[in-house]
């Protein structure tokens, strides 16, 4: 993978917490904590994409339905079944 060099300026408390980390033995460098810093962002991002996705879907999927405690057991029967299947 081809690799870019990008300078930043932060704050003095920042650098501090970014040496901090990379002393913990947690990472290599600085570099190699700034890059796990984007990856985890993206990952949040996305995360995030998917959840509002699944929040449009369900307000789009009509009126909502009053559902008793054996329709909760349906559910909770349901996902131990296809736990069980993936085990």
């Amino acid at each position: 993978m081809s690799m870019t060099t990008k300078n930043i300026s932060i704050t003095e408390e920042l650098a501090a917490h970014i040496e901090t980390m990379v002393r913990s033995g947690r990472y290599a460098n600085v570099s190699d904590y700034m890059r796990d810093l984007v990856r985890r962002d993206q990952e949040r991002l996305t995360a995030r994409q998917e959840l509002q996705g699944l929040i449009r879907d369900g307000i789009e999927s009509g009126e909502p339905v009053e559902m008793d405690d054996a329709d909760w057991q349906g559910i909770r029967n349901k996902a131990r079944s296809r736990m069980q299947s993936k085990a």
